[in-house]
């Protein structure tokens, strides 16, 4: 992306403190953009926004609260006059169980946040997008966005979910000039995928992947701050696997 491919765009990164999350902030803010980070963790937000350059806003956010999403999205238009761009990154893991085995309040949690979540989140950006005459949303899904996986239940129907939710609001807000989008990481080391595994068992999914490895946050942020571009002016309703090879196999 060029350095000045956003000056002048708006844009919200959800999950923002860290991971996939931060790596975008700091893809849109170095293309141009004033960016709002979001997420739950206040100190966390406040210490990423001071490390990134440009003009930025660290504001608490609980994405599975519409009223939460509703605010920060307010705040935004308000303090710098508009959104272009929404970047859905807020995700949380779940248990490692059955389905049979899984606990409705881990469904309810999982769903809550990465399924229920981007609704609210794309919902609040449409509508703020569409006083403002367009802009684009990405949602980030996941490969298990395509595929199943053992003991993983609730988070790869909430990813099946955002990607049929992505097709559905890009259908009915085109004539809106809204695009929206949803990128599929493959296994990417963040904080979120090392709380729950061993090094034996990064090993293992890095083998999985055609390229040899796991992604980083970065490489996703780059297709992200390309999808949030005008330069992706004919996209619309498209997922992108960003995964080294791992659905192709």
């Amino acid at each position: 992306m060029a350095n000045d491919e956003l000056d002048g765009k708006v844009a919200i990164v959800t999950g923002a403190a860290s991971g996939i999350g931060l790596a975008c902030v700091q893809a849109l803010a170095a293309s141009g953009a004033r960016v709002v980070l979001a997420d739950l963790d206040v100190d966390a937000t406040a210490r990423a926004a001071e490390t990134v350059r440009g003009d930025t806003l660290a504001v608490w956010t609980d994405v599975a609260d519409p009223g939460s999403v509703d605010s920060l999205v307010d705040v935004a238009v308000d303090r710098f006059g508009g959104l272009h761009a929404m970047v859905n990154s807020a995700a949380v893991s779940g248990e490692s169980v059955p389905v049979g085995d899984y606990s409705t309040e881990s469904w309810r949690r999982v769903l809550g946040v990465n399924l229920d979540g981007v609704f609210y989140c794309m919902r609040a950006a449409i509508r703020a997008m569409r006083r403002g005459g367009g802009g684009s949303i990405i949602s980030v899904a996941s490969v298990l966005g395509r595929v199943g996986s053992p003991r993983a239940g609730a988070y790869v129907a909430a990813k099946h979910g955002v990607v049929g939710l992505t097709r559905s609001a890009a259908v009915e807000h085109a004539p809106d000039r809204i695009r929206v989008n949803a990128v599929g990481p493959g296994f990417v080391r963040t904080p979120l995928l090392d709380r729950g595994l061993d090094e034996e068992r990064h090993n293992e999914l890095a083998a999985q992947h055609p390229i040899g490895r796991p992604g980083t946050p970065e490489e996703v942020a780059e297709l992200v701050g390309w999808l949030a571009s005008d330069a992706s002016s004919l996209v619309t309703g498209a997922y992108y696997a960003v995964d080294g090879g791992y659905l192709a196999r």
